[in-house]
């Protein structure tokens, strides 16, 4: 959630803010804003709700300096406004500060602190400011020591970059949960919450972790420990390349994101598999997997619903029991564990708040822990004890696609690994041969667009409804296919498992409902084409997605045939371009829907 940027030490300061915010844009915002100041001290504030367009189109010719931090705001504390976004600003007008997170205890300090000061803001931002200018003012603080002691006095999550005007050479930076990177060029230096935004000026980057402050100037970094002792840390380099940030011919992200996954699925294979089908995954990886008597998968959203398909796998595979849980509610609600649990969080960003708070507490327990992610370096690859890449490349679209198929390909080598030192693999799925299968299959699923844009504009052009149904996998799969159409096109869709429709759900099947139906396990393939019937009989419209050796002459798309329980592979990439199609007839932003954030970092 929310984008951060800063620079220091360039005369293009402006240009570097607003281009580093549209590199943000994917992860959810709705106003942004700027402030520039000169090496003299002329300073320059700029925000307005919306987008990054309509904040270029407000900054004027005047707006320049070499000095400058920027932001996204996606709104947590206060409507989305002019007066809410970021940067916020101390009464005095000297400091300028903008924040990722969420501050828990701003209240308590504003009634103790800051019942003299008027406030301009709603947010819980203004009162870090305001803080920072009292400690300053009324207890004789110098800056650093006052930017301290405002972030000692914090509890929940950050990310603070701040700017003090009567020192234009400096900038101060502290993290708490939020991710923060400080990246190191060539006579000056900048900040970012996501390494995307400045791949065009720099690849190498420190990271910053939990408690750590920092100051950054022009020509220097110096980072600093809870304890404020000097933190000796080799910058990391980013291998990304900023064109691959690029949509190119597409018109959307997620789009182009739809049609690379065949080729992520080939990547993994090729990066996981070896040639004589050894895994070239950790051995100790492995090895603590194996010792473990049920795996626990916590993740959130379109991660929750990969591990549900993983769920499966696993069992089905290795005959490992998995329990898969929200990350929200497991931390808060922890059920009986068994003996000895292995933990597996799966996050596209790496940076999910509510996963992050489990892994916390599972640490805390002393529980082995792994996290898959597509984002090298992030919180929970950090505080892991084992990472796997899902080496997918830069998701940007908000609703995510190849994350969630590379999740269960991931899934699926990792289970076969186990499955071999465990012993328990049978072998009756050869994986290289079906995850070929699956490639080959969605790259003709993505060449063939076509009929599904006309089924998008058959089944949800003007409906205010939909339903997905399945079972088993195809269950699982319907409700990804449900979370990408209602996220995106904003049509009140659900998935069901279809032999629950007739307790209950049916009765909100009506003339003309769309129905969409998955059928790939040839064990309850004619139990669900029953509650077709059922659904018809009411008035339903439904559309049948199907594997060739079940398919029926009236089955409108009819998908190549892998192994039913890696099926969620293929059955997603109808769904996910479905969903596509329907948001562009309805005339929404496919990229960015309202109201959601690519990284949620606060819980």
């Amino acid at each position: 959630m929310c984008g951060i940027v800063g620079v220091i030490g360039r005369e293009d300061t402006t240009e570097i803010l607003l281009n580093g915010l549209e590199k943000l844009e994917y992860r959810g915002y709705d106003s942004a804003g700027i402030f520039v100041t000169s090496e003299h001290g002329e300073g320059h504030l700029v925000k307005e709700k919306g987008k990054i367009a309509d904040l270029r189109a407000a900054v004027g010719s005047e707006v320049q300096g070499t000095l400058g931090i920027g932001h996204t705001r996606w709104a947590t504390h206060g409507i989305p406004s002019d007066h809410n976004a970021h940067p916020q600003v101390s009464a005095n007008g000297r400091f300028y500060l903008v924040h990722n997170g969420v501050l828990e205890n701003y209240e308590e300090l504003k009634a103790k602190y800051l019942s003299n000061v008027t406030f301009t803001s709603e947010t819980d931002t203004e009162v870090a400011v305001q803080l920072v200018e009292y400690l300053v003012d009324q207890e004789g603080l110098d800056v650093l020591a006052a930017f301290r002691k405002m972030v000692s006095m914090m509890k929940g999550s950050y990310a603070f970059l701040m700017i003090d005007q009567t020192q234009p050479d400096q900038l101060y930076v502290a993290k708490n949960k939020s991710p923060l990177l400080i990246g190191l060029a060539d006579g000056f230096n900048v900040v970012c919450s996501d390494s995307l935004a400045m791949l065009s000026l720099t690849h190498e980057f420190d990271e910053l972790h939990d408690g750590e402050t920092a100051i950054v100037t022009s020509d220097h970094v110096e980072i600093f420990d809870p304890n404020y002792q000097v933190v000796e840390r080799k910058p990391y380099k980013v291998s990304l390349d900023a064109d691959a940030v690029d949509k190119g011919t597409y018109p959307f992200f997620m789009l182009k994101e739809i049609d690379e996954q065949p080729a992520v699925i080939r990547r993994l294979v090729s990066t996981y598999l070896g040639e004589r089908d050894d895994y070239r995954f950790d051995p100790q990886l492995i090895a603590k997997m194996a010792e473990a008597d049920q795996i626990y998968i916590v993740a959130a959203g379109t991660s929750y619903h990969a591990g549900l398909a993983a769920k499966q796998i696993v069992e089905e595979v290795a005959k490992m029991p998995v329990a898969v849980e929200l990350a929200s509610e497991f931390g808060y609600h922890l059920p009986i564990l068994s003996k000895r649990p292995f933990f597996v969080f799966l996050s596209q960003s790496g940076e999910t708040a509510d996963s992050r708070q489990v892994l916390v507490k599972m640490k805390e327990l002393g529980y082995p822990s792994l996290t898959i992610t597509n984002v090298d370096r992030s919180t929970l690859s950090r505080e892991a004890d084992f990472t796997v890449l899902l080496n997918a490349g830069p998701e940007i679209a908000v609703a995510s696609t190849k994350a969630y198929t590379a999740q269960i390909t991931v899934m699926a080598l990792l289970a076969k690994a186990l499955g071999q030192k465990l012993g328990t693999d049978d072998g009756k799925i050869d994986l290289r041969s079906e995850l070929s299968l699956a490639a080959n299959a969605m790259q003709t699923i993505v060449d063939n667009k076509e009929a599904i844009e006309g089924y998008a504009k058959e089944f949800f052009e003007t409906t205010p409804k939909a339903f997905y149904i399945g079972r088993g996998q195809d269950y699982f799969a319907s409700l990804e296919a449900a979370l990408k159409l209602k996220e995106i096109s904003y049509i009140q869709a659900e998935g069901f498992a279809a032999g629950e429709l007739k307790h209950g759900t049916i009765s909100l099947i009506e003339n003309g409902t769309p129905v969409i139906a998955l059928i790939t396990d040839q064990a309850t393939a004619g139990l669900t084409r029953g509650n077709i019937k059922e659904v018809e009989a009411r008035g339903a419209k439904t559309l049948k997605i199907v594997s060739e050796n079940l398919a029926e002459s009236a089955d409108q798309l009819v998908l190549p045939a892998i192994a039913s329980v890696l099926s969620p592979l293929l059955t997603v990439i109808p769904a996910q371009l479905l969903a596509y199609y329907a948001t562009i007839q309805r005339g929404y932003n496919v990229d960015q829907p309202r109201n959601l954030a690519k990284s949620v970092t606060v819980e």
